[in-house]
């Protein structure tokens, strides 16, 4: 990439990420009264229809805000980063006081209202109903730990590690929106912990320097298990196992999920650097090629939101699997188009490009760019933002994937990585 190239790539992403989706979110994400974020947003941004508030996107908030107060980029005014952090202090503060079970139960609920007090999702479902959103508040707590030097802020997302830990290890732990029966196992779990316990390690450095070699291994084990047990001969990574780490016939073992697959490329890039096996990094980016191939839209363009192992509509056998609600969601929304999923496709291949050179890379991120800022941002230049999901021609639809909110938790994050790496000298 020659100079003039990322000189224009870091304006236009700079634009983006100020103009078009912080100016959204700043100040109407903020609860002035009670802490925490508004972000039950309808897709196109122009409403809110809800005040309640997942502890999953609360703890990513969190997570933003500070690591947007220390980001390496020369983006923001010191003014702007205090601000940042106050934001993130709001939030902090927030779950501290109302995301656990009780006072010594660290398991987070799921869904509080507005004032912080526990919801069912539906009634009768228990209150702690996915370990995913733990993760989010220990990677928010530990982050702000670092960028506040907050130890007892340290401490919570330690404890709260500790427990996901102990459920993970015993296999007692729930992943709602993601249900899976214990005959299978989902790349999600060693997927969200490789990266939750990098980030809790780059804390550690600061609070608790002892702690790192428990950590160490423990990121190997996560990072270890993806590219060993999920990832098979043909560097196709699928997103479903058998509980014995064998591949299942039946189409949950025969689709891969592009975004988490590229997602988790780049977590397991930062595991490759900080535990020093090049050899894991190789791996990654094959990895990267054969998701992009696959997982490309050869009619319409863009990236799929499931897509078979041999690319197009998931195949496969039924039976076995028929009631498992995973088959549900991909049969509904294999082939959408999810802003988060491009958003991540952006960042692991310019990375992987100016980490390697190789100029596929490139060319898939120009790609990728050209169908991301075709498609995503609003028409409505009075809300801006992205809007989250498109039909597979392209066009917009208004549904639910995952959760009922408007999260911009991938969108943010990656731009300012991008940024981040842009501002690094040439390599």
């Amino acid at each position: 990439m020659d100079w003039a190239t990322r000189q224009l790539l870091k304006g236009f992403y700079e634009n983006e990420l100020v103009n078009n989706i912080l100016s959204f979110w700043l100040p109407r994400c903020l609860d002035r009264e009670y802490g925490g974020y508004f972000n039950c947003f309808t897709n196109d941004g122009s409403k809110l229809v809800s005040q309640d508030k997942y502890t999953w996107s609360q703890g990513r908030f969190v997570w933003l805000f500070s690591r947007l107060a220390t980001t390496e980029a020369p983006v923001f005014t010191k003014a702007q980063r205090e601000e940042f952090l106050e934001l993130a202090k709001s939030g902090r503060d927030f779950l501290e006081a109302h995301c656990l079970m009780g006072p010594e139960d660290w398991r987070c609920v799921f869904l509080m209202d507005r004032k912080g007090n526990p919801k069912e999702v539906s009634p009768g479902q228990p209150l702690d109903m996915s370990i995913y959103a733990d993760a989010f508040v220990v990677l928010g707590m530990a982050r702000y730990a670092m960028a506040a030097g907050d130890e007892k802020a340290y401490r919570f997302a330690r404890r709260l590690l500790d427990s996901c830990y102990q459920r993970v290890d015993c296999g007692d732990f729930r992943t709602l929106p993601y249900p899976l029966s214990s005959r299978f196992r989902a790349h999600g779990i060693p997927m969200i912990f490789n990266d939750t316990t990098r980030e809790v390690m780059l804390a550690a450095r600061h609070f608790e320097p002892a702690a790192l070699p428990a950590f160490k291994a423990r990121l190997e084990s996560f990072a270890g298990d993806v590219l060993q047990n999920f990832v098979d001969e043909h560097d196709i990574l699928r997103e479903v196992i058998g509980s014995d780490n064998r591949p299942i016939p039946q189409i949950l073992g025969q689709h891969v999920n592009p975004g988490h697959t590229l997602e988790d490329a780049w977590f397991l890039l930062n595991s490759a650097e900080a535990l020093q096996k090049p050899q894991w990094a190789r791996q990654v980016y094959a990895i990267v090629q054969k998701t992009l191939e696959i997982g490309w839209d050869r009619e319409f363009g863009g990236l799929l939101h499931y897509c078979g192992i041999d690319g197009g509509k998931p195949e496969g056998e039924e039976g076995g699997v028929e009631n498992e609600p995973m088959l549900e969601q991909m049969k509904d929304g294999w082939e959408d188009k999810l802003w988060w999923v491009h958003s991540e496709a952006l960042y692991t291949t310019l990375r992987c490009y100016l980490e390697t050179g190789n100029d596929d890379f490139w060319r898939w991120h120009q790609k990728i760019f050209e169908y991301t800022f075709r498609h995503f941002p609003n028409p409505n230049r009075e809300v801006r933002e992205w809007v989250q999901i498109l039909k597979r021609d392209g066009s917009p639809q208004d549904k639910v994937v995952a959760l009922p909110v408007k999260d911009p938790y991938h969108i943010t994050r990656n731009l300012l990585l991008i940024l981040e790496l842009l501002y690094q000298q040439p390599v």
